[in-house]
């Protein structure tokens, strides 16, 4: 059993058979009584983002989460295949697992992928992604008061939204948080 006020971003805990990974964690304390330790979790299952709130004594379940680096492979209708990078072993998680993130996805990137007994229950993305543009609109010049986006294509089917001077061809950066251009590969 793990105490709440040991619970930091990054751990992983079980509650009524659900798991739970720690975003956020916030200890508050007033003037009598116990305090109050309040996480932000996102739950492995359904991916789902909630805050819990917990006396200070109380204790969770504490679970192994094992991370290991597995390259994506491609998704058909059994799943999103992928591949151990140490082991070259092969498989297929469901796309529930990814549903949240498939849009950034593209072939041969890196992920890690969250295992607890053996079972996948989560996939994590980089944060910065780079794509090559296969389309981007004409820029016109003129009223360009402020800053000024055009829709741009990247290489796996995603649009995005870059200024006016990103060019068909160009490398750019994006974040998987937000889906916004952040800024010319260098």
């Amino acid at each position: 059993m793990l105490l709440v006020t040991e619970l930091r971003a990054g751990k992983v805990f079980e509650e009524k058979g659900q798991y739970y990974l720690v975003l956020t964690y916030e200890h508050i304390k007033m003037g009598r009584g116990s305090g109050t330790v309040k996480v932000k979790v996102r739950s492995l299952s359904s991916g789902a983002t909630v805050e819990k709130s917990f006396i200070t004594g109380a204790k969770v379940a504490e679970v192994n989460l094992n991370r290991k680096k597995v390259q994506y492979l491609y998704k058909d209708s059994q799943g999103c295949h992928l591949m151990d990078i140490e082991s070259y072993e092969q498989f297929a998680v469901p796309v529930s697992l990814i549903s949240d993130i498939g849009k950034f996805l593209k072939e041969g990137m890196e992920l890690t992928l969250g295992v607890i007994d053996d079972k996948p229950v989560s996939v994590e993305i980089p944060k910065i992604i780079e794509y090559k543009i296969t389309q981007t609109g004409g820029s016109a010049r003129g009223n360009t008061v402020g800053a000024t986006y055009k829709d741009a294509t990247l290489e796996n089917g995603l649009t995005v939204k870059v200024p006016l001077f990103i060019k068909t061809g160009e490398v750019i950066r994006v974040d998987t948080r937000s889906g916004e251009y952040v800024e010319r590969a260098k």
